[in-house]
């Protein structure tokens, strides 16, 4: 089982840039896939991006491509999602999560970290 924590979350305005990270325990996970989700009010929960523990390779949605960047410090243990040129509807509760290579759905989930962005 993996424990993932957030953090990094808070109000900024249009156009600032912020970084959430998601510190990983809790067993050996350099197979895993990791990934970031958000929930907007009202709205379901939707995927931002994802990335590879061992080779990189991330893929985005089409919301945040150009303006987010998913990466992951080995050494801490740690996944970041830098978020630039952030917009209101970023606003959410973003959410950390992982899952087993061959596993279709993400199996581990953080508590979530909240971002604001104001106009």
């Amino acid at each position: 089982q993996v424990q993932l924590v957030e953090s990094g979350g808070g109000l900024v305005q249009a156009g600032d840039s912020l970084r959430p990270s998601c510190a990983a325990s809790g067993r050996t996970f350099s197979s895993y896939v990791m990934g970031w989700f958000r929930q907007a009010p009202g709205k379901e929960r939707e995927f931002v991006a994802a990335i590879n523990w061992i080779g990189g390779r991330t893929v985005y949605a089409d919301s945040v491509k150009g303006r987010f960047t998913i990466s992951i410090d080995k050494a801490k243990n740690t996944v970041y999602l830098q978020m630039n040129s952030l917009k209101p509807e970023d606003t959410a509760v973003y959410y950390c999560a992982a899952r087993r290579p061959f596993r279709s759905e993400y199996e581990s989930w953080g508590q979530g970290t909240q971002v604001t962005v104001s106009s």
